[in-house]
């Protein structure tokens, strides 16, 4: 018998292939960081160690798991390429908008009809260009020029006609951001504007279209008119650049008349000074009982002397020059260097006459406003009616804080802001060219060019709708009558002697006992208003609190221009 070890015989099987070296470990290379990158849906970057001394049989030479791995690296730990690769569909849809929410569409690419229209060809995209805007408005029935969310304002008209029109492309349709709107002077709700500029990224050359200025105005209400479009440079910023800004505010002469006999203003006047006799226009026999109807119709009668035309101009020139000007506005402490603000010229104009009454204008010239800029007329008015010295101007500047009613809206015009250090520039870069049809060629920013169309658009949709509803609801006299009807101290630095009372300062976080309040029914500008908020009531003392006092600077510096 054979030997076992002979019995069977076994063939031997080939040897295994080789084993590949296992990439190199973390062990093996020196110690250094290894910032993993990952797509934008992911908070923020990973940044790991590279210096771990092991590793765990299920992870890879670059330390991440294996469902990571898969997603994000190959075998080696390299970055995957996404090319070829469908989008990632996280996070569709979220972008800044100012003009309302936005459903998905056909055209949203995380729905199933947005990615078919994803493949298809999109419109041919047109070159923007920053452009200057040159337009005037009537402000009735707006909710002030800024554009806000819900609400019809200014920017919000005009954006939506420049969309429709073409000169702004549906991509950034949505929101006025993204093409850089930005305004030369912001407005109340309700205040006019002859001429305002608004500049952002347009397309300016609109296939088939050769008069744009014209096309855009095929979509905007009557009371809103783009005068002209200017080319500009891309740094222009419509706020930075301007110089200064003009505004004017009419008023009846009958607000310059002393408050009414008996009246509380009067009797705190006659309590800080020596009885004298009473304004001949109230030297009538049984004057206490005559209804406010029947003042008013004597009022509008009555004309202004050159003597208190003199004394609102020695007044008004106060206001020229850089001054203080922390009890023009709201929610601005003394110290604030943003009070700083500087006047270049203030003009009060001869009084007309328009119809029965009698307007007179005021014309302020400077660099930039504060918010409720109309406290200026209103220290102006309050104080020659009342004969106080033009000296309380000053005082107004200095760190007593004193209530200072606004005036109404009703007589407040924007006529257009300035832009001489602009047009310096443009105008020494346009000589270096040697053609105006040069590339880098720039007009300059004129309203005047515009005059004849500008001073039409005036008289017929603001001095004509201003005088309108003046004369059907006598919306000055109501606000004359209600700061005479006030019975507190806060008015008291009224008086003959120009010097602000301890009695009217308002001192932080401490109540006084029957505070001034504003009547936001005032700041209506239109019949339309009035209908809407029901008919003045003269005799009507019930105040609005308009709260306002706790906006933010941020908010503040926003609102002004």
């Amino acid at each position: 018998m054979s030997s076992p070890e002979t019995a069977h015989h076994y063939i031997s099987p080939s040897p295994p292939p080789a084993k590949r070296s296992p990439p190199q470990t973390f062990a093996d290379v020196p110690s250094k960081k290894v910032k993993l990158t990952h797509d934008t849906a992911d908070d923020e970057n990973i940044t790991r160690q590279a210096d771990a001394p092991s590793l765990s049989p299920d992870r890879n030479v670059a330390g991440v798991g294996s469902a990571e791995r898969k997603g994000k690296r190959d075998a080696a730990g390299y970055p995957r390429s996404r090319r070829g690769k469908p989008k990632d569909g996280r996070n569709v849809g979220r972008r800044r908008g100012t003009r309302g929410s936005t459903q998905a569409s056909d055209n949203d690419p995380a729905s199933p009809q947005g990615e078919q229209e994803e493949h298809k060809t999109k419109p041919l995209r047109l070159p923007k260009r920053q452009t200057a805007l040159l337009l005037g408005f009537c402000g009735t029935g707006c909710n002030g020029m800024q554009i806000q969310l819900n609400l019809r304002t200014i920017e919000g008209v005009l954006f939506d006609a420049l969309v429709r029109a073409g000169a702004v492309s549906q991509d950034n349709a949505d929101d006025p951001v993204k093409v850089g709107l930005g305004r030369a002077a912001r407005t109340d709700a309700g205040v006019h504007a002859a001429g305002n500029l608004v500049s952002m990224k347009l397309i300016t050359t609109i296939p088939g279209i050769r008069d744009w200025v014209g096309h855009v105005n095929s979509f905007l209400p009557p009371e809103i008119r783009v005068w002209g479009k200017v080319r500009v440079q891309n740094s222009f910023n419509a706020r930075t650049s301007c110089d200064s800004r003009k505004y004017t505010y009419f008023f009846p002469t009958y607000l310059l008349l002393p408050p009414k006999p008996n009246t509380a203003l009067a009797r705190t006047l006659q309590s800080s000074s020596e009885p004298s006799k009473p304004h001949p226009f109230w030297d009538i026999p049984n004057i206490e009982s005559t209804t406010p109807e029947e003042d008013l119709a004597r009022k509008r009668t009555w004309r202004v002397g050159t003597d208190m035309i003199e004394s609102l101009k020695t007044a008004a020139k106060k206001f020229e020059g850089t001054h203080n000007f922390h009890n023009f506005t709201i929610g601005r402490e003394y110290g604030d260097r943003s009070n700083q603000r500087h006047m270049i010229r203030i003009e009060v104009s001869d009084p007309a006459v328009y119809g029965d009454t009698e307007w007179i204008s005021v014309l302020f010239h400077g660099q930039s406003f504060m918010l409720h800029q109309r406290k200026m007329m209103s220290a102006l008015v309050l104080s020659c009616r009342t004969g106080t010295p033009s000296q309380i101007i000053d005082e107004l500047y200095g760190p007593r804080m004193v209530m200072v009613p606004k005036m109404p809206a009703l007589g407040l015009l924007l006529e257009y802001p300035i832009f001489e250090s602009y047009n310096g520039r443009i105008a020494a870069n346009n000589e270096k060219l040697e053609d105006p049809s040069d590339a880098d060629y720039r007009p300059e920013i004129d309203f005047e060019v515009h005059r004849g169309a500008i001073d039409d658009f005036k008289q017929k949709y603001i001095y004509d709708n201003m005088r309108n509803t003046e004369d059907r609801c006598g919306i000055f006299d109501a606000w004359i009558r209600y700061v005479d009807s006030y019975e507190g101290n806060d008015l008291t630095y009224l008086n003959h002697r120009g010097i602000i009372p301890s009695t009217a300062v308002i001192k932080s976080g401490v109540k006084r006992p029957c505070p001034f309040r504003e009547k936001k029914r005032f700041d209506i500008t239109s019949l339309a208003d009035i209908k809407q908020e029901g008919p003045l009531s003269i005799g009507d003392e019930a105040a609005d609190d308009e709260n306002e006092e706790g906006l933010s600077k941020r908010k503040l510096d926003e609102m002004e221009g």
